[in-house]
């Protein structure tokens, strides 16, 4: 009994002085956001091999956009190293147009790639969603 007591006043003892600290030993914390960030993403993308070695990209994105203060307003085709081989240009919000399709033609490809990754911008959040990569027809 008295070993049971001595034991729970210690306990105690060492609650107390934790929580009295002076707070120089706090642990940092990463915050965490209470919503997830509302990105761009790709769904899905289509490649056609045009006349004269270009391509047409048909590619679909989904965005949480709430018209023209957020909305999707790009997206690109990059080669594997990162570089930019087309830019389609979204010239207004799809609010009520979830997932949307939209095409570009004209992309010319280095003939050694054999295939490239779709990315989609949004206005505020910039590229941060869901990326496709789409094999090269023929390569």
């Amino acid at each position: 009994m008295y070993r049971s007591t001595v034991l729970l006043l210690m306990l105690t003892l060492t609650l107390a002085l934790v929580a009295c600290g002076d707070g120089d030993d706090t642990v940092a914390v990463e915050s965490v956001p209470d919503t997830p960030r509302m990105c761009a993403d790709v769904e899905n993308a289509e490649i056609t091999a045009e006349a004269g070695g270009t391509f047409q990209f048909d590619v679909t994105v989904r965005s949480a956009e709430t018209g023209w203060d957020k909305y999707a307003d790009a997206w690109e085709v990059r080669g594997p190293d990162g570089t930019v081989l087309g830019t389609r240009i979204l010239a207004h919000p799809h609010v009520d147009e979830q997932p949307f399709t939209r095409s570009l033609s004209g992309v010319t490809i280095p003939e050694e790639i054999t295939q490239v990754e779709v990315a989609a911008r949004d206005l505020v959040e910039g590229f941060c969603g869901a990326t496709m990569g789409v094999r090269i027809p023929g390569r």
